[in-house]
């Protein structure tokens, strides 16, 4: 009996050492300019100084993907937009926590710079494409056609991966889209579209993107958790500090123009302090489009949001 407790101890502790020694497997979105404070910490190595190893094991193209790849137990943090997040976990497909806020704003609805379309109402009957369902840039486009006095199934609204939408806003298959940054920038910056609207006309200060955490990951390695967070404290501190090389380091990673990441930085709020009741108001409008179904917001949004993270490395 004696050596079968000793033989669980010592491979309880064989575990235990090799979690420790394991890096945390982070993701982000592709090409997004709100994930700046994961480029910037990798390339200044601000996750290192805070001792915790990471490894990119996850770039994808919408928020919705991530999840799932959270879902199947892939990742142990990420970067990724609250919407989709919420939505994961509330519909039970996903179980993470959010520790700390990426950025406010910096979304915006598109149009061809030399079509006809001049205001939100002028939107029925056309196409528009969103990054996916349930992402943050889909509750925007809804939330702006009600803002007008105009139900979402009076426009025709499909899928497109953000990188797709510009070519296709230029060959007329779109009339318009809604994407973070840079692609706004972007298609202005090519002479293709013009900005209707800005996600902060649409709702001003509306969160993000947050840094999420597994659940199991967080129980088990709180103290790595904690690292992530300190180091992407500090990168949002180096983006206000450094712009000028926060901006070239965000080319890096996009693979787009100088011109294109300064304009789409204008229209970003970077930071880390998370937007507790901007969370109940995404939580009421995912509800009522049906894409969750939450009966206590506030106790929803207590398991889900962690603000403290951030407020004890503020403190300090």
């Amino acid at each position: 009996m004696k050596k079968i407790v000793l033989l669980i101890l010592v491979n309880l502790l064989f575990s235990t050492a090799i979690a420790h020694g394991q890096p945390v497997r982070i993701a982000y979105l592709q090409s997004d300019i709100h994930q700046l404070p994961c480029w910037v910490a990798l390339e200044k190595g601000f996750f290192k100084k805070e001792g915790v190893k990471v490894e990119v094991a996850g770039i994808f193209k919408a928020g919705p993907e991530l999840m799932s790849a959270f879902a199947a137990g892939a990742l142990d943090m990420g970067y990724v937009g609250v919407a989709p997040a919420t939505t994961a976990v509330a519909n039970k497909t996903a179980r993470v926590v959010v520790l700390a806020q990426v950025n406010t704003e910096g979304s915006a609805i598109v149009v061809k710079k030399d079509g006809k379309v001049q205001n939100i109402p002028e939107l029925v009957g056309k196409i528009a494409a969103v990054p996916g369902h349930a992402t943050v840039q889909d509750s925007l486009f809804r939330r702006a056609l009600l803002k007008f006095k105009t139900e979402p199934d009076q426009v025709k609204i499909m899928v497109l991966k953000p990188p797709e939408m510009i070519g296709a806003l230029r060959t007329d298959q779109i009339d318009a889209f809604i994407a973070w940054e840079p692609y706004p920038a972007k298609a202005v910056t090519m002479g293709v579209g013009r900005i209707l609207a800005s996600s902060r006309d649409i709702w001003k200060d509306h969160p993000c993107c947050v840094l999420a955490a597994d659940v199991k990951f967080l129980e088990m390695q709180l103290e790595k958790a904690k690292g992530v967070v300190r180091g992407h404290v500090k990168a949002i501190d180096f983006i206000r500090q450094h712009r000028d090389e926060a901006i070239k380091i965000g080319m890096k990673y996009t693979g787009m123009d100088e011109a294109s990441i300064r304009m789409a930085m204008e229209n970003v709020n970077y930071t880390p302090v998370l937007s507790v009741e901007g969370e109940k108001e995404y939580v009421d409008f995912l509800t009522k489009l049906k894409y969750i179904k939450v009966e206590d917001v506030q106790n929803f949004v207590d398991r889900f949001m962690r603000p403290e993270f951030v407020k004890e490395i503020i403190k300090k």
